[in-house]
């Protein structure tokens, strides 16, 4: 179980969040919080494996929280939700130590992969930094116009280009067999496939 606490003063977004992440079985929330010194009084007598932090909160911002977390309780993964898609606040959470930064408008799919493989400890830094390759600090365009398709769904994708059933790719992924088969669903909507042989030649003209 991955035992998770979440830091964000709009408390609408910080629910959304909170009853998103409930429906995996896999996660358990501990606590959710209106800023960063509440968040790290809780920090203080319970341990939690993931923290999520808003960027702009009052007393303690994101970047404070990162600093106080690394500092204080190192093995603790944090992950930066944030609004802005700035190559240089970025780079600046992460050289305060914060594990993974995820966008706001990101698809729920990515903060639920992103915590996943943040607490397994096999998180690539260097796929984010592809986002950030133009100037303007905007995700580039052909990564968005050529997949249209969060990091699960293109995951799934290679496994079943690779000839996994679905139970099989539920197994290898610790997924329900449910929710692969509707993450399917809309791999097949996206691409405008109707068939499994031309999912699987879809891929293979991605070059996944």
């Amino acid at each position: 179980m991955i035992h998770i606490a979440l830091a964000d003063d709009h408390k609408m977004f910080a629910k959304g969040i909170e009853s998103l992440l409930e429906e995996e079985d896999d996660f358990v929330i501990k606590g959710v919080f209106n800023n960063g010194v509440e968040l790290m009084d809780f920090l203080k007598n319970k341990a939690v494996d993931v923290v999520l932090t808003d960027m702009n909160m009052p007393q303690m911002d994101g970047m404070g929280v990162v600093a106080a977390i690394k500092k204080t309780i190192p093995d603790t993964k944090v992950i930066v939700l944030s609004m802005y898609d700035d190559k240089e606040i970025y780079e600046k959470c992460i050289k305060l130590g914060a594990d993974a930064y995820v966008l706001k408008g990101s698809d729920p799919d990515e903060l639920i992969y992103t915590i996943r493989e943040v607490y397994e400890g096999s998180y690539i830094q260097g796929f984010q930094k592809l986002l950030f390759q133009q100037d303007d600090g905007k995700y580039p365009d052909h990564f968005k116009e050529r997949f249209k398709l969060s990091r699960r769904e293109l995951e799934i994708l290679r496994l079943i280009k690779d000839g996994n059933l679905n139970k099989e790719i539920a197994d290898i992924l610790s997924l329900s067999q449910h929710t692969v088969e509707s993450h399917r669903k809309k791999i097949h909507q996206k691409l405008g496939v109707s068939s499994a042989v031309e999912l699987v030649k879809k891929a293979i003209e991605m070059n996944l």
